[in-house]
Parts: structure tokens; C-alpha cells; sequence
């Protein structure tokens, strides 16, 4: 298989975090690998497992890897300059107005919004419509032919539900990476709140086999994934949580249980 990268610009994106997984997913690469938030595929990509389940709660970052998994070639022009990125913004909006946003045209228009848009955000209004300004960068390289994703796909299942609607089984590896900590959580229309996290915590706690979950080293987070029984281990990430595009380096925790390799960074 080739190597491969994610296809979208993915703010908080999981690439540096591959070379930690690695260690940890080889034992287990012939588990079925569970995402319950998806995001940009880093991980899934990165350690490509024979099979996956890849949900996020996001419908249009996953209607965009459903058109990828048939083969997708982009017919829409696509041109970095705020004229054409409104535009495009706003026919985007109107297919999930008109229950359009399955179409492929909204997966085409979703893989402009976020290659042009300010700092690769998905980030979404109450009304449920894309709202992140124009991006400004100097040069983007669209892309139009994602055939090899095809092939990648192939035994990769994609949904857009709660990730409390997934059957986890004892041979499901469970990489969790919820939106972090932090004041930003505006990912989906509904956002993501404490309990959200204490909640998704608990889902975790029940499921017996090997489990990786990723957040931002809060005091709260570290102190619930530990009373649940989690092992803490901390990284130094170089994430984007602000909307000025503050990069300052932050402390991760990466917290594992069921595994049979300690997790080493």
C-alpha cells in the first residue's frame, strides 16, 4: 500500500501522534480499529488497519470519505480568493438548508471550504451551517483525483452518529480523540461540554478491549481519566485551540487501558 496522507487540512489533526500509536497498534493489527471521532484520518491512515469503523458526529467530513471511498474526482473549479470562497460558503449552506449535504457536490465543496478557509477550523453555527471565514494563504495546492483512497477505503466502515450508538466488541482497538478541553468546542452545532467528556469517559470505561484517548492536560481531564482507571502518560503538542492561530507548544495526555505494551513516547 502506498504511503498516504490524510486528505484534508485539519486543525488539531493526530499526524505526529502516528510514530506513538505505532508501537502500541502493533500488537494488536489485526483488531478492528474503532474511531469514534474520526476527524482527519491521521491515525487511520498512519497505521492503516485492515479493518476500521470511522465515525464522527461531523455528517459532512464523513459524507467527503463516503465520496472518496467510490473514487472521488472534483469537477468544481476551485480558486483561493475570498470572492469565490463566499460564494462557495454559501452554496455549501444552502445544500444543508435543502438536505442536500450528502450529495457530491457538498463533498466537493467541503474539501474547498477546508483547504481555503482561516487555519483549517471546521467549526459550525446552531443553525448547523460552515462558518469560518476566508484563510488568505499565499498558495494552496487543490487536490482533484483521490483515487488512491479508493483502495485505502475499502474495508473501512465510515458513519455519522453519536458515538454512543457504536457496538464496541472485546476485538476493537478504540482510538478516542474528543474535541479538547478547552474554550473551542464549537466542532458540530451541539459543541462538546464537560459532561459530554465525563459521559464519553464513562462509554470508554465499560469496553474491555485496548483503548488510546487523547485531550489536552487539564486538571480535570487528568484527574477523571485517572479515577477511572486510565494509565497517564504526557506529550508535548504544538496544537492550534485559538482563533488568533496561537501555536504555543501544550501538554497532552494520552491515556491507555487493556493494552499490553505500556505506551512510550
Amino acid at each position: 500500500m502506498q504511503t498516504t496522507t490524510s486528505p484534508l487540512k485539519w486543525a488539531g489533526g493526530k499526524r505526529w501522534l502516528v510514530p506513538y500509536i505505532q508501537p502500541i497498534w502493533k500488537n494488536y493489527k489485526d483488531f478492528r480499529l474503532v474511531e469514534p471521532f474520526c476527524g482527519g484520518l491521521s491515525i487511520a491512515i498512519g497505521v492503516k488497519p485492515k479493518l476500521a469503523l470511522l465515525n464522527d458526529i461531523n455528517p459532512h467530513v464523513i459524507n467527503f470519505y463516503l465520496w472518496l471511498k467510490k473514487g472521488l474526482r472534483i469537477t468544481t473549479l476551485m480558486q483561493n480568493d475570498s470572492v469565490s470562497y463566499y460564494e462557495y460558503r454559501d452554496y455549501f449552506n444552502y445544500l444543508i438548508r435543502a438536505n442536500r449535504h450528502t450529495s457530491k457536490k457538498s463533498a466537493e465543496l467541503f474539501y474547498y471550504l477546508n483547504k481555503t478557509c482561516f487555519n483549517g477550523l471546521c467549526r459550525f453555527n446552531k443553525s448547523g451551517e460552515f462558518n469560518v471565514p476566508f484563510g488568505r494563504h499565499g498558495t494552496i495546492n487543490y487536490k482533484v483525483d483521490f483515487l488512491e483512497y479508493k483502495e485505502i477505503f475499502l474495508n473501512w466502515g465510515f458513519t455519522a452518529n453519536p458515538y454512543s450508538s457504536i457496538t464496541l466488541k472485546n476485538n476493537d482497538f478504540v482510538f478516542a480523540d474528543p474535541p479538547y478541553d478547552v474554550k473551542f468546542r464549537n466542532y458540530s452545532k451541539d459543541g462538546f461540554s464537560w459532561n459530554d467528556q465525563i459521559e464519553l469517559t464513562e462509554w470508554l470505561n465499560k469496553h474491555k478491549g485496548p483503548i488510546v484517548l487523547c485531550n489536552q492536560a487539564t486538571d480535570r481531564i487528568i484527574e477523571l481519566y485517572t479515577n477511572n482507571g486510565f494509565h497517564i502518560n504526557f506529550l508535548t503538542e504544538r496544537i492550534n485551540i485559538k482563533a488568533n492561530g496561537d501555536r504555543t507548544p501544550a501538554n497532552v495526555v494520552i491515556a491507555t487501558k487493556n493494552i499490553m505494551l505500556d505506551f512510550s513516547g
